[in-house]
Parts: C-alpha cells; sequence; structure tokens
C-alpha cells in the first residue's frame, strides 16, 4: 500500500488507480457526509458532479461506487446507496 501511495506522488497523481482512489475517496465522503439521509446512484452522481466546472464522465462514480461496495465500504440496497457499519465506524474513529 505504501508503494501504491508514493506511486501516486511520484506521478502527480496522474495515474489510472490514483484517479480511481481519489474518485472513491470523493463518493465515500459524500456518502459519510449525508448520513443519514441517502441517494440513489444517479442522485449520488448528481450531488458530486452538480459543483463541477467541466464536464466529469458519470460512470467514473459509477464505478467508484463499485469498488467501495466490493471493498464493503458501501451497500446497494433497493436502488440506494448506503455506508457499511464498517465506513461508519471509521468515520467515526477519524473524528475522534
Amino acid at each position: 500500500m505504501a508503494d501504491r501511495d508514493s506511486t501516486c506522488r511520484d506521478a502527480g497523481g496522474r495515474t489510472d488507480y490514483c484517479e480511481d482512489l481519489r474518485d472513491q475517496a470523493v463518493v465515500l465522503t459524500q456518502v459519510l457526509m449525508l448520513h443519514p439521509a441517502h441517494l440513489t446512484v444517479s442522485e449520488l452522481v448528481r450531488e458530486i458532479t452538480a459543483a463541477a466546472i467541466d464536464f466529469e464522465p458519470d460512470d467514473r462514480y459509477e464505478r467508484a461506487i463499485g469498488d467501495l461496495c466490493g471493498a464493503g465500504l458501501l451497500n446497494l440496497a433497493a436502488g440506494l446507496v448506503l455506508p457499511t457499519r464498517a465506513a461508519l465506524l471509521f468515520n467515526q474513529l477519524d473524528r475522534d
């Protein structure tokens, strides 16, 4: 993991891996900030891209949602994006 972090710094954050990490961080941060409110995937993507100056393809954030679900930090339930208990706990630990 440290090697990947240093790779992002050394490459100026311009690798696909680094962009994916940034997108995942944006998505997870938004979900945790909005909790306990829950949004659909399309609502969440609109929320994230609403303030964007440049056109940002929706699929990068949809992919980030899928990656975070695979990592166990988000769940999709009845079309809603929900943080997992692990994500909520980490968020609480990070605040303290």
